[in-house]
């Protein structure tokens, strides 16, 4: 056990979380995180909102870090007016996410993020968001499936060589890409399907759900790295 990487995943923060006979605030996370992370050799911390200023001082106990899917990022972090189909924001989430991943490239810390997490890593660098896309989340509730296609000589190609079809669900995407970031895999009405830092060790970000999948490549060459 000593030698598997600790894996910090940001969480959901509820206001109305439902368990037995509690309804409370919670912070949660779906099971396919933490289990993914622990079937590809790592240890898992939950990392619920702190206070932004905390960020740094949380990073330097993980081995890696993942940031998770989610809401949608507020518009104001990428300066867009908010669109009629962008969700209510999480500011408590933006705020705490933005910072764990500016201390993540700050420290050097293996990166992974994950829909949200791939959106909010491309805010953080000065990217931008398409509010709205359709084809990605077909159904409410319901993860759909289609193929990602990676671009060869990068990191993704490395991990996942192939074309590959994902669990998809989201209804944004990356727009202009922060900076130095380049997009690894696009998906065939060519949505940007995955971004990476080529001057980092190993930041990624995908834009499907590999937590509701069985395809453990992606989370393992975190956990390798963070190793």
């Amino acid at each position: 056990m000593a030698g598997r990487p600790l894996i910090g995943i940001s969480t959901y923060l509820e206001a109305g979380a439902r368990w037995g006979v509690w309804e409370l605030e919670a912070a949660l996370l779906p099971v396919g995180y933490p289990r993914l992370v622990q079937r590809a050799g790592g240890l898992v911390a939950m990392l619920p909102p702190d206070a932004p200023e905390h960020a740094a001082a949380t990073v330097a106990r993980l081995d890696g870090l993942v940031i998770a899917g989610g809401p949608d990022v507020e518009p104001v972090h990428y300066g867009a007016e908010r669109e009629p189909r962008t969700g209510p924001p999480a500011r408590e989430r933006d705020a705490w996410e933005l910072a764990l991943i500016d201390a993540a490239l700050a420290a050097g810390v293996p990166l992974l993020g994950i829909c949200r997490g791939m959106q909010l890593l491309n805010v953080a660098l000065g990217g931008t968001l398409v509010q709205h896309i359709d084809g990605h989340a077909e159904v409410v509730g319901v993860f759909g499936r289609h193929t990602v296609k990676p671009v060869p000589g990068t990191l993704y190609a490395d991990v996942v060589p192939e074309e590959t079809s994902v669990p998809t669900y989201h209804h944004q995407a990356v727009d202009r890409l922060g900076t130095g970031l380049m997009a690894s895999a696009h998906a065939a009405d060519g949505t940007v399907e995955a971004v990476e830092l080529p001057t980092a060790d190993w930041v990624l970000g995908v834009q499907w759900h590999p937590e509701m999948g069985e395809d453990l490549r992606v989370v393992r060459g975190l956990v390798t790295a963070a190793s």
